[in-house]
């Protein structure tokens, strides 16, 4: 479809966004910590080491961690987009990312990478 808009022709076509597949590899808990800083809590963190969660159009799957989407949003808006090769050459596959969410006590690791 041709638009015309402020004399500008521009083509107006829909954008394909690839799926993102987001696997939590690691999960760690640093129990040193949790006791001298932590107050205690019942329930902090649902994501399991092994977890496949899948990102269409750039959206938080669903029951996945707001905060830890927070952390990775960036990357996977990125790739969902046909972004690649983040930081020159820092992941071996370029249409992927290793990164951690943002809790200091119970961090947990995703490898986040395109699905072909």
């Amino acid at each position: 479809t041709i638009m015309r808009v402020y004399n500008i022709t521009v083509e107006k076509r829909m954008i394909r966004m690839k799926k993102v597949r987001i696997t939590a590899v690691r999960k760690t808990e640093y129990t040193d910590l949790m006791e001298k800083y932590e107050n205690p809590i019942e329930h902090a963190c649902d994501i399991e080491e092994g977890a496949v969660y899948i990102s269409e159009n750039a959206e938080k799957p669903e029951n996945f961690c707001e905060s830890a989407w927070g952390s990775i949003y960036p990357f996977v808006m990125t790739l969902a987009h046909g972004g690649e090769n983040f930081y020159n050459g820092w992941m071996k596959n370029k249409k992927s990312a290793m990164i951690s969410c943002n809790d200091g006590f119970r961090p947990v690791s995703f490898l986040i990478e395109v699905i072909k």
